[in-house]
């Protein structure tokens, strides 16, 4: 039986993207993501909602995030949904669902002097990761066209055998 679990996102980068290593050597980025939606409340007045999304990313992809996404910055996530569970030392269980990107496209005008400026087009830039996660191989790419939806379709991206 065929099953996808896929996230696309855009919205504003909630802090700067924080770079740790895990005692592997693995390198793990995350950030928080504000997604804004406007609706007409059921008085007739225009409405927005803020939903906050945690952002993780893997190898390569984390440490280029880290030195390219700022709070504010506008961004585009693609990736997908994992919850994780963990209890305390009270024995309280804790659940938290994050988006673990695969491709990441910072949207706006490019800042003067930025890391990795001399590779976006049109004030655009794209990162991308494969096998995001602590296990997966990571053969990062940076930049190309198309953005994230565009590109060489692999066979283990797709949803079935």
């Amino acid at each position: 039986m065929a099953s996808l679990n896929k996230v696309m996102l855009i919205g504003n980068a909630g802090k700067d993207a924080e770079l740790r290593y895990l005692a592997n050597g693995t390198a793990q980025a995350q950030f928080s993501l504000a997604v804004n939606r406007n609706y007409r409340g059921p008085d007739g007045e225009w409405k927005e909602e803020t939903e906050w999304f945690n952002i993780v990313a893997w190898r390569d992809l984390a440490e280029r995030l880290s030195q390219n996404v700022t709070k504010g910055k506008q961004v585009y996530v693609e990736g997908r949904l994992q919850t994780r569970t963990w209890d305390d030392d009270q024995g309280t269980k804790h659940y938290r669902t994050e988006v673990i990107a695969n491709s990441v496209l910072l949207l706006g005008a490019r800042e003067p002097g930025a890391a990795g400026a001399s590779n976006w087009g049109d004030g655009e830039a794209s990162f991308s990761g494969r096998g995001a996660g602590p296990r997966g191989a990571n053969s990062g790419r940076q930049g190309g066209s198309g953005g994230p939806a565009g590109g060489d379709v692999d066979v283990d991206d797709l949803p079935f055998e």
